[in-house]
């Protein structure tokens, strides 16, 4: 039969093993929920950045194909415009010559001039509000950045259990 001090002793024993399995344990639990917080953070991360991305290259890309459109839409027009003009005054003038040279200057000023004011005008509200949302968007990704960032570093907000 065991003496008391040798059950005492038992206890002790029993009772540091218990600790030193129980702070194994919790560490090991620790790391591996870091591991995963820190994996779903970076995949959300990552995500979120590739819609962005996406959304600016296709806003960028309609951006151009409207300008493109708009320009060769005012330049058919002008020359459609000129053209009319042109043989109205060809039929009536005596010198056809003369009135084509003046028809293909004017069509070509006309054409210049107006592409000039036709991009002046798109384009500056365009540029204003591209840099005003880019701001929005920038500032908004850096605040979620830096929350992700702080849970991922603090999962449990600083307390330790």
């Amino acid at each position: 039969m065991l003496k008391f001090s040798d059950r005492q002793t038992d206890r002790q024993t029993d009772r540091q093993t218990d600790r030193q399995t129980d702070r194994q344990t919790d560490r090991q639990t620790d790391r591996q929920t870091d591991r995963q917080t820190d994996r779903q953070t970076d995949r959300q991360t990552d995500r979120q950045t590739d819609r962005q991305t996406d959304r600016q290259t296709d806003r960028q890309t309609d951006r151009q194909t409207d300008r493109q459109t708009d320009r060769q839409t005012d330049r058919q027009a002008g020359r459609q415009a000129g053209r009319q003009a042109g043989r109205q005054a060809g039929r009536q003038a005596a010198d056809r010559q003369t009135d084509r040279q003046t028809d293909r200057q004017t069509d070509r000023q006309t054409d210049r001039q107006t592409d000039r004011q036709t991009d002046r005008q798109t384009d500056r509200p365009t540029d204003r509000q591209t840099d005003r949302q880019t701001d929005r968007q920038t500032d908004r990704q850096t605040d979620r950045q830096t929350v992700q960032l702080l849970y991922a570093t603090y999962p449990t907000g600083g307390v330790k259990s």
